[in-house]
């Protein structure tokens, strides 16, 4: 796949069967569409290619709204599109200039003279330019006018499957990361850099490796314990996360702590990858360190019995 940061950088690609939208999550939705824009591509000769946006438009128009979050860091999205085997990646710079982009100025100056559309596919009711005043409606008016063919994703297609990058963020937000894995078509994920802690869970037999997220725009789930698989080093390995206050400790902070099965060398500074298999339990407030302890055994038993039905990839 290759990979162009401004419409300006994209050239000297035939038949462009383009697609366009934020693609937060990519989940099976965003499949339909993308399964379809490479059936048109083999059967006219053409390549695909993904127009997409960065930083994400509410960020840039709504600058004070501190509670987006987002499913994909770019980085994970790029991985996903080329999984998913698009052949070209567009990621232009969102601006507030570029948001003042007219349906009929972005349909002409970048659908038409920049990527020089052959055909553009749109998920139905998809909406673009200046206060989304752009429709499927004005898109069937325009491509006869400026010379390329344009369809829609039928609404049933995509309500057969009943998916929508906000159903999954609410599912996560509750804590439900198998409904989640099952609306995205892969187990939810985050990357972050291990951390000093506290090392109270070493003195109980759970060392820990605290997590400092690496990118703060991404959707941390609902605090409490989590069955997971873990990417250490290109090592895949099993555990369990808790996310939460730790309300039983004297010093309380929201943290993210990861205990790996069976694993005891030392990563600080590393960056990991926790995918996120079931949620076991609440976070839960204990009289004591000893109550707290048993628990935790509990939770080892309980994850590793869910990890047991999930196979690792690559395993």
């Amino acid at each position: 796949m290759k990979i162009y940061h401004s419409i300006s950088n994209f050239q000297n690609v035939y038949r462009p069967i383009l697609t366009t939208g934020t693609f937060d999550g990519v989940h099976l939705g965003h499949q339909i569409i993308i399964d379809r824009l490479k059936e048109i591509a083999k059967n006219q000769n053409g390549e695909t290619v993904l127009l997409t946006f960065y930083p994400h438009p509410r960020m840039v128009l709504f600058p004070n709204d501190h509670n987006l979050q987002l499913i994909n860091t770019m980085e994970e999205k790029i991985v996903l599109l080329e999984k998913a085997g698009i052949d070209h990646l567009i990621i232009h710079p969102f601006t507030n200039d570029f948001s003042r982009t007219t349906s009929m100025k972005f349909v002409r100056d970048i659908i038409v003279n920049e990527i020089k559309t052959h055909k553009l596919v749109i998920g139905y009711n998809h909406h673009f330019g200046r206060n989304r005043e752009g429709s499927f409606k004005h898109l069937k008016n325009y491509a006869p006018i400026y010379g390329f063919d344009v369809e829609e994703i039928p609404a049933q297609l995509i309500d057969n499957v009943s998916i929508s990058s906000t159903k999954i963020r609410q599912a996560l937000l509750l804590g439900n990361v198998s409904l989640a894995a099952n609306y995205l078509g892969y187990n939810y994920s985050f990357k972050g850099q291990v951390i000093e802690g506290q090392k109270i869970g070493r003195t109980l037999g759970f060392p820990t490796a605290n997590l400092k997220i690496v990118d703060e725009s991404k959707l941390i789930p609902k605090d409490g314990v989590y069955a997971v698989h873990v990417e250490v080093k290109g090592q895949l390995l099993k555990g369990m996360m808790n996310i939460g206050n730790n309300p039983s400790l004297t010093f309380k902070k929201h943290s993210i702590e990861v205990h790996i099965f069976d694993f005891d060398s030392l990563i600080y500074k590393e960056q990991i990858e926790v995918r996120l298999i079931k949620r076991i339990r609440e976070e839960i407030s204990f009289n004591n360190l000893d109550a707290l302890k048993i628990q935790l055994k509990k939770d080892k038993a309980t994850a590793k019995a869910v990890l047991n039905y999930e196979k690792l990839d690559g395993v």
